[in-house]
């Protein structure tokens, strides 16, 4: 098996969260007032902590606590996972990985019932030729929607894909309720590639398959997210905080 997929995959995994958490502080830093910036994070806020009870049922975990929003954002609180090592990790890493499906489900919404209109995207990112593939659709998506047809839902639809690109990333929190389970995959993986068992080397090849399906779409919608974001970023870079000479 050729490793490159497997890096790709992580690859994809680290932009998400690089973009997520990027955004995340800009818009909180530029938006004057914390209830505008509250009013942009809700739907993200809620959907976040929602990926957490998933993540809590799915591994036994008991839930004592869940706050959906608030001044400080929200939290779940939950007992040891039944699942060792690895509970922590699928209930810290779960809004990565689901919020995209809810992305996915939402846009299926808005084409085949409010109008909009999405080009496809590819499956995953293989090359740089599907990573530029990928970047000319984001771009058509504004286009065929904003430029070439108006189409007001769009409208609607771009706070909602902003909110969850925003809650997209682990908290700093999350990521060390998770620290061993990264670990443990990415010792596991690395394994598996020296071994070249068979049978082994199959198993990783479908994981990174579905793991990076999943990642494209979070990419997709990092990117629309980041694209939206972009004027906002250049004021905020270049006008609000001018170079010293």
């Amino acid at each position: 098996m050729d490793p490159l997929p497997f890096l790709i995959v992580i690859a994809s995994g680290i932009a998400i969260m690089c973009i997520s958490v990027m955004l995340d502080n800009l818009w909180a830093q530029v938006l004057p007032l914390r209830f505008l910036y509250l009013a942009v994070r809700a739907p993200g806020v809620i959907v976040h902590e929602c990926c957490h009870v998933l993540g809590c049922i799915l591994t036994g975990a008991q839930i004592t606590k869940i706050v959906l929003l608030s001044r400080d954002g929200g939290s779940v609180t939950y007992t040891r996972p039944k699942i060792p090592v690895l509970g922590n990790l699928i209930i810290s890493s779960a809004p990565l990985f689901c919020i995209p499906l809810v992305l996915a489900g939402l846009t299926m919404v808005f084409s085949e019932y409010l109008g909009c209109v999405f080009p496809p995207l590819p499956a995953t990112i293989d090359s740089s030729g599907t990573l530029h593939t990928l970047v000319f659709a984001v771009v058509s998506i504004f286009d065929a929607n904003l430029v070439s047809a108006f189409h007001p839902w769009f409208l609607l639809y771009l706070y909602l894909t902003l909110s969850l690109v925003l809650s997209m990333a682990p908290s700093s929190q999350d990521l060390k309720n998770a620290a061993a389970g990264i670990a443990l995959v990415a010792a596991a993986g690395i394994l598996i590639f020296l071994s070249g068992i068979p049978w082994a080397v199959s198993i990783l090849w479908k994981i990174t398959s579905i793991a990076g399906m999943g990642f494209t779409l979070g990419l997709a919608f990092g990117l629309i997210a980041l694209l939206l974001s972009l004027p906002l970023l250049i004021w905020f870079v270049y006008i609000s905080r001018p170079l010293v000479r």
